[in-house]
C-alpha cells in the first residue's frame, strides 16, 4: 500500500505540472504573422499631429557594442544584438508620423538606378529627372552597450528527491540617438534609453527509489527569454518619442494644435523626466539646522586641503555668493573677462536655434 502511494502521488504531481507547462511549449508549426505592436509602438501612434513632417536622413545606426552571444561550451561569431537597427529606426520614424526618412543607408543603389533612368532620358529633352530631396536634419547614434548578468538569482527546494527550482537573469541594452543640424553641424538633441532583457527558467523533477531496484526519475521545465531584437526595437521607439517631445519643448518643431502639449504622452514624459535626480550644483552646502557641529569649508593650500570652521557672518556671505552664482547661470549671463590665450571676447552674432515646422529648412530654399 505504501509503495502504491509513493508511486501514485509523484506521478499525479508530475502530470499536473506537465499540463501546466503545456501552454509554454510550441505545438505545431507557427504561421507567419505581422510584427506585434509593443507599448512604445502604440505610444508612437498616439503622438499628437505635427504642423508639418520633417525630412530626416539616417545613414547608419549600427551595433557599437562589439558583444557576441554567450555560449557555455564554445565561442561563437553571432552578435549579441541585432545588426539591423537602422531599419528599426526608419520604421519607428515612419510610424511616428513626424518624420519623412530619406534613403541614405543604400545610397549607392539609389544613385545607380538614377543613372540608369538618366541614360534613358538623354534623348528626351522635354523630360528631366527630379533632384533628390535634401534633409535639414541628420539622425546619428547606435547601440552603445549590452551588459549581461546585471541581475542573476534563483530559488529551489527538494524533499525526498522531488522538487523544483527557478532561475532568472537580466541583461540590459543601451542606445543613443542624436539629431544634427545639417546647415551648422551642431548637435541639437542627444537622447539615451535603456531596456532590460529578462530571461527566466523553471524546472521540476523527481529522482527517487520507489522500492528496491526500482528508480523513478522524471523532469519537466520551461524557459522564457525576451528577444534582444524586440528590446532594441522598444528602446529605439522610446528614443524617437523622447526626441519628438524634446524638440517640441525646445521649440525646434511645432505641433499642429498647441493645446496638444497637454496630451497624456507629453505629461507622462515630463513626469518621468522630473523624477530623475538632478546634480546638486552648489559649491557650498550648509549643514542641517539641527546639526550640533559647525559647518566647514575647504581651503586650498599649496600642499594639501584643510578644513576650518566658518563663522555665522562668513557662512551667510558664502551662501549669498553661491546663490548669486546660480542665478547668473540660470539667467544665461556670459562673462566678459578676457581669456589669457584668446584675448577679449568678440561681439559675434548669436546663433539662432534650428526651427523646423515641416517646411524647407532655412538657407536651403530651392
Amino acid at each position: 500500500m505504501n509503495i502504491r502511494k509513493s508511486i501514485c502521488l509523484p506521478s499525479i504531481l508530475l502530470l499536473l505540472l506537465s499540463s501546466g507547462c503545456a501552454a509554454y511549449f510550441p505545438v505545431g508549426k507557427q504561421p507567419a504573422e505581422p510584427t506585434r505592436l509593443l507599448t512604445t509602438s502604440r505610444d508612437l501612434l498616439a503622438l499628437p499631429k505635427p504642423k508639418g513632417k520633417i525630412p530626416v536622413a539616417v545613414y547608419s545606426f549600427r551595433d557599437q557594442t562589439g558583444q557576441y552571444k554567450d555560449h557555455p561550451t564554445s565561442s561563437t561569431f553571432s552578435t549579441a544584438v541585432t545588426q539591423g537597427a537602422t531599419a528599426i529606426l526608419v520604421e519607428a520614424l515612419l510610424r511616428s508620423g513626424w518624420f519623412v526618412p530619406l534613403e541614405r543607408e543604400n545610397l549607392n543603389d539609389l544613385l545607380t538606378e538614377r543613372k540608369i533612368i538618366r541614360a534613358k532620358l538623354e534623348n528626351d529633352k522635354d523630360r528631366d529627372l527630379q533632384v533628390l530631396k535634401h534633409a535639414p536634419l541628420l539622425l546619428e547614434g547606435g547601440i552603445v552597450a549590452y551588459e549581461t548578468n546585471m541581475v542573476t538569482g534563483g530559488i529551489g527546494a527538494k524533499y525526498f528527491g522531488a522538487g523544483g527550482g527557478a532561475q532568472i537573469r537580466r541583461d540590459q541594452v543601451t542606445i543613443y540617438l542624436r539629431s544634427v543640424d545639417v546647415l551648422k553641424g551642431e548637435i541639437v538633441h542627444s537622447i539615451s534609453t535603456t531596456k532590460s532583457i529578462l530571461s527566466e527558467e523553471v524546472d521540476f523533477g523527481i529522482f527517487r527509489f520507489v522500492k528496491i531496484n526500482r528508480l523513478l526519475e522524471a523532469e519537466a521545465g520551461f524557459s522564457s527569454n525576451e528577444p534582444p531584437q524586440i528590446c532594441v526595437r522598444e528602446a529605439i521607439e522610446m528614443a524617437v518619442i523622447n526626441l519628438i517631445i524634446e524638440g517640441v519643448m525646445d521649440g525646434h518643431w511645432a505641433l499642429a494644435d498647441q493645446n496638444d502639449i497637454n496630451a497624456p504622452i507629453f505629461q507622462q514624459y515630463l513626469k518621468a523626466k522630473d523624477s530623475i535626480p538632478q546634480r546638486y550644483d552648489h559649491t557650498l552646502v550648509s549643514s542641517a539646522q539641527n546639526s550640533t557641529q559647525a559647518p566647514t569649508a575647504i581651503a586650498a593650500d599649496s600642499d594639501k586641503k584643510k578644513s576650518y570652521p566658518i563663522s555665522a557672518a562668513g557662512r551667510q556671505e558664502a551662501e549669498q555668493s553661491a546663490d548669486k552664482t546660480m542665478a547668473d547661470r540660470q539667467d544665461g549671463e556670459k562673462t566678459t573677462a578676457a581669456d589669457p590665450v584668446l584675448g577679449p571676447p568678440k561681439n559675434e552674432p548669436e546663433s539662432k536655434p534650428l526651427v523646423i515646422n515641416g517646411e524647407t529648412a532655412p538657407g536651403l530654399e530651392e
